[in-house]
């Protein structure tokens, strides 16, 4: 299955909220990113920075069913006053980080 990854970023301060905030994440917004065929989704942090990787079989379609999902909007709309984040104008997606090297 195709791997993807993502960087963006915790707002100065934010730290503890940004964890509170996923250890309590919504169960309808579990159930969003497994409808829109999200598998192994992982964030890390460093300072900052948060590294995400996620599966996924039809990045397209995974897109298109996160883009018209009001409960994404919901969350998206919760998260942004702790978080910056770095939309690619051409996806209407965060940016993705291009695979520089994978061993199996």
């Amino acid at each position: 299955m195709p791997g993807y990854a993502w960087v963006l970023e915790v707002r100065p301060g934010y730290e503890a909220e940004y964890l509170k905030r996923h250890d309590d994440c919504w169960p309808e917004m579990l159930e969003t990113l497994r409808r829109s065929g999200i598998r192994n989704y992982n964030i890390f942090r460093h300072g900052l920075t948060l590294f995400g990787y996620f599966e996924t079989d039809d990045l397209a379609a995974t897109r298109a069913h996160l883009a018209t999902c009001p409960v994404n909007a919901r969350w998206a709309e919760w998260m942004a006053p702790i978080m910056k984040v770095e939309i690619d104008p051409a996806t209407q997606f965060p940016y993705l980080l291009p695979r520089q090297f994978h061993m199996d």
